[in-house]
């Protein structure tokens, strides 16, 4: 009997930490402390949709930050 891992595989994307999870969703976490934005999961989508929600979630968060 044995397990099986499956390999690790972390993307950092302006400053934030991506990493897949099971049936093609992922994990997005913020690579440091204060946490400007909270970590999130995906839907099913690919890395290149997963960046581009991270982009936009960034420039929405510097919005509100402008604003205030």
């Amino acid at each position: 009997m044995g397990f099986q891992f499956e390999e690790e595989l972390a993307i950092r994307y302006r400053g934030f930490v991506i990493l897949p999870q099971t049936k093609n969703r992922w994990l997005v976490r913020p690579e440091r402390s204060p946490m400007s934005l909270l970590p999130f999961r995906t839907c099913k989508c690919s890395l290149s949709e997963v960046k581009a929600l991270v982009d936009l979630r960034i420039n929405q968060n510097s919005g509100e930050s402008q604003a205030a």
